[in-house]
């Protein structure tokens, strides 16, 4: 009879390290700190160097958990973020804090969607919104500690582009690939990929071309809110992010494909994570503009949810009651691998 091989002791506590929550803790109490450090440098309060260290931890942090939740090397890319980070800060070269900045930005973003669990209900869709940005908001915080020099128009920009590209190469395995989307799968990433083009086209062309009594028009909307309100909604945030990723939520709880729909929730996450990367915004008002994004496109999604429940679902309150019971499609818990 062939013996099961044998392992020796330093494996073992190895392999009980990790089924234990202790590396869940320790990266938690990582992430407290490097927030902490993050305020404290925003405040400010105590040493000059506190912010470069609250960034460098969460940016070690936040790659590592997004490696481990996609099924990477948690330990490999987290100590390649850290070398990242620390040459950055201690070379002070513009371009590598910069890029380490924007990176830091995308990371945040997409671990935020990907920090979601499924829900079967509105109000659970709520609740996995509110994490994302929270997720995206301590990655803010991150990314200007890195002090970056930056074109904001352009650092934005950046930014959504590599979030959305990393969501993209990361939902085309848990949402089973394009095959197999369906019809009304195909219909809504259709949409989700038009208002995604039309918000970003729409913005850049008015901005170049634009009449000036557009133009003027506009901004005094914006004005108005602004000095009202004390911030404006962001409106890839509104009208496409915080929709996508509530609608998607619901829909994970359904169907495997409502990660693709998830995958425009970097929509939200993405302007989150670079809000303060503007000087000439405060704190404040970049707050404000995510918390009044997020309570609009959430009116957004439930409808959204509204109409696809009337579109495929039972008729009456019962009916519905019934297919929310119903929906639980199993995916693994927020803090476990999703492959």
């Amino acid at each position: 009879m062939s013996r099961a091989p044998s392992t020796t002791p330093i494996e073992q506590r190895v392999g009980q390290f990790g089924a234990s929550r202790a590396p869940l803790l320790i990266w938690a109490a990582l992430v407290v700190l490097g927030a902490a450090a993050l305020v404290a440098a925003m405040v400010p309060v105590g040493p000059d160097w506190l912010g470069a260290a609250g960034s460098i931890v969460i940016a070690t942090t936040y790659t590592s958990a997004l490696a481990a939740r996609t099924g990477g090397r948690p330990i490999v890319f987290g100590l390649l973020a850290l070398v990242c980070g620390l040459a950055a800060v201690l070379t002070e070269q513009e371009l590598l804090l910069t890029g380490a900045a924007v990176s830091t930005s995308a990371i945040a973003a997409v671990l935020g969607v990907m920090g979601t669990i499924p829900a079967q209900g509105f109000l659970g869709a709520v609740r996995e919104c509110i994490v994302a940005l929270v997720y995206a908001g301590v990655g803010a915080m991150a990314t200007v500690g890195f002090e970056p020099a930056v074109d904001t128009v352009r650092f934005e920009y950046v930014g959504l582009g590599m979030a959305f590209f990393g969501a993209l190469i990361l939902v085309n395995r848990l949402g089973a690939g394009l095959h197999g989307l369906g019809r009304r799968g195909l219909i809504v990433v259709g949409i989700g990929a038009v208002l995604l083009a039309a918000t970003l086209l729409y913005a850049e062309l008015l901005r170049r071309y634009g009449s000036a009594a557009l133009v003027d028009e506009l901004l005094s909307w914006v004005a108005w809110s602004r000095e009202h309100l004390g911030a404006f909604p962001r409106p890839i945030e509104t009208l496409l992010g915080v929709p996508a990723l509530a609608y998607g939520c619901h829909m994970r709880a359904r169907r495997r494909q409502g990660w693709w729909v998830c995958a425009f929730g970097v929509a939200a996450t993405s302007p989150t994570a670079t809000a303060l990367a503007n000087p000439a915004v405060t704190v404040e008002e970049a707050v404000l503009s995510v918390v009044y994004g997020l309570v609009v496109g959430l009116v957004i999604g439930w409808l959204a949810i509204r109409i696809d429940l009337a579109l495929t679902g039972n008729r009456g309150r019962r009916s519905r009651a019934a297919e929310q019971a119903a929906a639980v499609r199993p995916e693994p818990s927020r803090f476990a691998p999703l492959l």
